[in-house]
């Protein structure tokens, strides 16, 4: 998905997005090949695997240049496989706290149609098509990040535009709003955004759906409706009575985080969360080598980061 972090809509979109990298070059980083040329499918050829993760991790670990070789938008212009092989060698860091601006992705060759499809099959007939229609516009379009309340382990989510979801919204004065700092190009034009906060979820520390060996921060919107400020329309669509989100993330470096949401529990997409101050202040002990604060169980295997290239 070529996007870039806080494209506003208007005036400022044409000149935003002349300064954005459209097209970058994926990270120059290393991953273990999936294909052996030893083993001849009789049908298609070589056959194809995916590689264990630790086995992965063992052998082709990712050192901290290499993590901060990767960026929000680089990481479309991987597949799928060497997303989940960046994702499985990460650990989950520190429960996030404030806003993170978020934007999606979809892996080569993906794509949301492809995902939905495949998604939707058991929870289609539930939702009608015109609410499905708004979840995709949302995602797509109107979604701006995250924010993280880290004390009370919930978070909501930054939505732009309220027009397409109006029909779905009782009583629309009374929906909770936030101020947000812009970053990039627009911070210097229009330094503060209001959204709107809406879909509440619970956070905790859990089991990746991906990588069962340690632990990932768990965003889960089942229990939505357990939250100060929950609204039935339209929260409960991505909760227990809807499409059952619950997303999962990992930390590549202070401030900037890789995750996956699933749509009762199949893999549904990938997205990126970011949040340039907490980037900027912990960018020095990072990138020293200083001990990760780490919030959640980061398994047996010790992720190695000084390997030799």
């Amino acid at each position: 998905m070529k996007t870039c972090f806080g494209l506003a809509a208007g005036l400022f979109a044409a000149i935003a997005l002349a300064g954005c990298n459209a097209d970058p070059e994926p990270p120059a980083i290393p991953f273990a090949k999936t294909t052996d040329d030893t083993l001849k499918d009789p049908d298609n050829g070589i056959r194809t695997f995916r590689i264990d993760f630790a086995r992965l991790e063992r052998e082709v670990p990712l050192s901290r240049a290499d993590l901060a070789k990767i960026t929000p938008q680089n990481l479309a212009k991987l597949s799928q496989e060497q997303v989940d092989q960046i994702y499985g060698r990460l650990t989950a860091g520190p429960i996030p706290n404030g806003p993170y601006q978020g934007d999606l992705f979809f892996a080569v060759g993906d794509s949301l149609e492809t995902r939905l499809g495949e998604v939707l099959g058991g929870v289609r007939g539930r939702i009608a098509s015109a609410k499905i229609n708004a979840i995709e516009h949302v995602g797509r379009q109107l979604w701006k990040g995250k924010m993280f309340y880290r004390n009370e382990l919930v978070l909501r989510n930054l939505i732009d535009n309220l027009d397409p979801l109006k029909p779905l919204i009782d009583d629309i004065g009374r929906v909770r709003t936030t101020t947000i700092k812009r970053q990039g190009f627009l911070g210097s034009i229009l330094p503060n955004n209001t959204v709107w906060l809406l879909f509440p979820a619970k956070l905790y520390c859990g089991q990746s759906l991906v990588d069962s060996r340690r632990e990932s921060v768990i965003i889960d919107y089942s229990y939505g409706d357990e939250i100060d400020g929950y609204r039935a329309s339209p929260d409960s669509l991505a909760g227990r009575g809807g499409l059952r989100i619950r997303d999962e993330i990992r930390m590549v470096r202070p401030g900037f985080y890789i995750g996956r949401a699933y749509a009762n529990r199949l893999f549904l997409l990938n997205f990126t969360l970011y949040n340039a101050d907490v980037a900027d202040a912990g960018a020095t002990d990072f990138n020293s080598g200083k001990p990760i604060a780490e919030d959640c169980w980061t398994g047996e295997q010790a992720r190695s980061e000084t390997a030799s290239r």
